[in-house]
C-alpha cells in the first residue's frame, strides 16, 4: 500500500524538478543557466525522499558527471507533424509504457543530420517525452539511453509555436540508471543515433 506522504513527496519532487526547468526556460539556456541546473539535481539526489539514489548513498553522493558543456548541442528546431501512431515502449525492468509519435524533428550538427521522434504519454494528462541512444551509450553512459525531455515529470526546455528547444548538455539518465528498483522506459531503435552525443549527464 502506498502511504500518502510518498504520493505528496512525489508531488513535491515533480514540482521542484518543473521549477528547476522553468528557471532554466526564463534565463534563456547558456553555461550558466546549465551550471544552475546541476546544482539544483544535485541538491535533489542529495536530499529529498523522492530521490532516484538509495537511501544509503545519499549521504556519500558528490554529484552527477557529467561531459563538458558544448553550445553546439544546443538547437531551436521545428517539429513535423507526423500521423498518430500508437506504440509500447519496453522498459529496463519489467512493464511497458503507452506513448503515440506525434512528431519529427531533423537538424545537423558538425555536418551530420540527426533524426528523431517526438512521443506523447498516452495515459492521463499526458506529455512530450524524447528519449534517445548514441554511440556514447553503453560505455560512457547508460546502454538504454537517455533522456532529453519528460514534460509529465517537469523536463521541459521550451517552444514557440512548433519550434522547440533541444539541448543535450540537459540530457540525463533514467532514474533506473541509480537504482534498479525503478523500471524506465527505454530509447526505441528509431531514437538511435550513429554518433556520439559528448554532452548532457554521463557515467
Amino acid at each position: 500500500m502506498t502511504e500518502p506522504t510518498d504520493s505528496l513527496d512525489l508531488l513535491e519532487y515533480r514540482r521542484v524538478v518543473s521549477e528547476i526547468y522553468g528557471a532554466v526556460r526564463e534565463a534563456g539556456g547558456g553555461a550558466s543557466t546549465w551550471s544552475r541546473w546541476r546544482t539544483d539535481r544535485d541538491e535533489l539526489f542529495a536530499t529529498h525522499p523522492q530521490s532516484a539514489l538509495p537511501e544509503e548513498s545519499r549521504d556519500i553522493f558528490a554529484g552527477l558527471p557529467y561531459f563538458p558543456y558544448d553550445p553546439k548541442w544546443r538547437v531551436e528546431t521545428q517539429v513535423q507533424p507526423l500521423d498518430v501512431e500508437e506504440l509500447q515502449l519496453a522498459h529496463s525492468g519489467e512493464g511497458k509504457t503507452g506513448f503515440h509519435r506525434f512528431g519529427r524533428v531533423r537538424f545537423d550538427i558538425d555536418g551530420e543530420q540527426v533524426e528523431l521522434t517526438l512521443f506523447w504519454l498516452a495515459g492521463y494528462g499526458g506529455g512530450v517525452f524524447l528519449p534517445f541512444r548514441d554511440d556514447t551509450s553503453g560505455a560512457d553512459t547508460y546502454g538504454g539511453g537517455r533522456y532529453l525531455l519528460d514534460s509529465a515529470k517537469g523536463a521541459d526546455l521550451g517552444h514557440e509555436r512548433d519550434l522547440i528547444v533541444l539541448d543535450f548538455n540537459y540530457a540525463y539518465h533514467p532514474s533506473c540508471v541509480h537504482d534498479d528498483r525503478w523500471s524506465c522506459p527505454l530509447a526505441p531503435q528509431e531514437n538511435w543515433l550513429a554518433m556520439e552525443v559528448r554532452a548532457g549527464e554521463r557515467l
